[in-house]
């Protein structure tokens, strides 16, 4: 069963990982057009009001990714060990 876990933590770690190496990213491109805008026109309030909805937006679409990495870990822990414990029971001598 160990192993079943280790490839579970492996790639909820992958997911936690690269999520968070293309949120940078993804907030990295996002904002160029807003820094062209605040070059363009220094201290134009509604450049920074849409780019800091923006990095917020971006930024609460890759936490609802990381939260459902989390839980679907969860869920893959709890259901490994119930499959261990049934494998467990069946072995057992009655």
């Amino acid at each position: 069963m160990s192993s079943f876990n280790e490839i579970k933590d492996l790639v909820q770690e992958a997911v936690e990982k690269g999520s968070s190496s293309v949120e940078e990213v993804h907030q990295a491109i996002a904002r160029m057009p807003i820094d062209v805008l605040e070059r363009i026109a220094p201290g134009l309030p509604l450049a920074k009001t849409v780019g800091d909805v923006q990095k917020k937006t971006i930024g609460a679409v890759y936490e609802m990714i990381r939260v459902v990495n989390k839980t679907a870990g969860d869920i893959a822990s709890d259901i490994l060990a119930k499959s261990g414990k049934a494998k467990d029971a069946a072995v057992a001598p009655h």
